[in-house]
């Protein structure tokens, strides 16, 4: 809850207002696990508490863990299903990439959580419950919302999220620390880049529209041209940043001619791309590329202004890729 929602609840149960904002605190700073844990409210103020409400915490009911750190939680959300949350600790960074949806409407072909189908979307409580929950909780540095889900699809709850983790009465998070990804969905970004000052990375995988909409059905009502065409009427030069997630398939979308018309795309924006090799998901022919390949695309497109870098892959001795690990705790899905 936001802290005038907060208001509301202490108002309904006759408590005095100053209440919300230790709730807020017991809530955002201080993580309490439990409605007894807000000890400054009086013993009869939680007991009213506790009649209607709870802190809604639920932990993971699985996990994987890497040789190199990154650890991929299974939590379970209302209504039934499961996300997939990770947990990338890097040197003095630690990001965790959260779930917005159960399953995900676009279908790309790379993209196990696309063989799912939609589900249904994420309540807010069922996002920050990935963060709330997380036994790493207290490391975090960065969040990215690029785990199953497309967040526009989700995007008041979304944005919800992103207003809890960023106020003051909230987490107190500069909103430099997140990062909200797209396949491009047009009004919907319009609005996510008016209401929030959090990053955006929108998902390329190829410049070429034909290409684009053979790995990406999406690309049929989004084409990555209008959705680079919107961005340019947006500021990156100073405290929002813009970033391209990008594939790369072997042969398919790692030549030179694909650098060039990268260019030729996103001539004058100012924006980061970044390179991703593939993780290999069940029945789908694609092969991943190499680093000498990735290297050589990403020093062409660096040579022509545009900041490109290799994502290290991680995780790749578990269930690595998205989708992978909730889609093997689906019965009516098996791997």
């Amino acid at each position: 809850m936001t802290v005038d929602e907060l208001k509301g609840v202490v108002s309904q149960l006759g408590m005095p207002a100053f209440t919300a904002k230790q709730m807020a605190q017991w809530l955002y700073e201080k993580h309490a696990r439990s409605i007894d844990e807000m000890t400054n409210l009086s013993k009869q103020n939680r007991q009213r508490l506790a009649e209607g409400y709870e802190v809604g915490i639920m932990p993971h009911i699985d996990c994987q863990r890497s040789k190199d750190g990154t650890i991929k939680y299974l939590f379970p959300v209302e209504g039934g299903g499961f996300v997939e949350t990770v947990y990338i600790p890097d040197n003095d960074r630690a990001t965790i990439c959260v779930s917005c949806q159960v399953g995900c409407k676009m279908n790309c072909l790379f993209c196990q959580t696309g063989k799912q189908g939609w589900q249904g979307n994420l309540t807010a409580a069922d996002i920050l419950n990935q963060i709330y929950a997380l036994p790493e909780a207290e490391k975090l540095t960065n969040i990215v919302f690029m785990g199953q889900g497309e967040p526009m699809d989700n995007l008041d709850a979304v944005l919800r999220v992103c207003e809890i983790m960023t106020a003051d009465w909230g987490y107190k998070w500069s909103p430099k620390r997140i990062t909200v990804s797209s396949v491009g969905v047009r009004h919907k970004l319009k609005r996510y880049l008016d209401e929030s000052e959090c990053h955006v990375a929108i998902s390329m995988h190829s410049p070429l529209h034909e290409q684009r909409l053979q790995l990406m059905p999406a690309e049929k009502a989004m084409p990555i041209s209008e959705t680079v065409e919107l961005l340019r009427q947006y500021d990156f030069t100073h405290q929002r940043r813009c970033s391209f997630e990008y594939i790369c398939f072997g042969g398919l979308n790692d030549s030179p001619v694909y650098g060039r018309e990268i260019v030729k795309l996103l001539e004058g924006l100012e924006c980061r791309v970044n390179l991703i090799r593939f993780h290999e998901i069940p029945n789908v022919d694609l092969p991943s590329s190499d680093e000498k390949r990735m290297e050589s695309l990403r020093d062409y497109l660096t040579h022509h202004g545009i900041t490109t870098t290799i994502r290290a892959s991680r995780g790749q001795d578990i269930l690595a890729a998205c989708g992978l690990l909730s889609t093997a705790h689906n019965p009516n899905n098996p791997i």
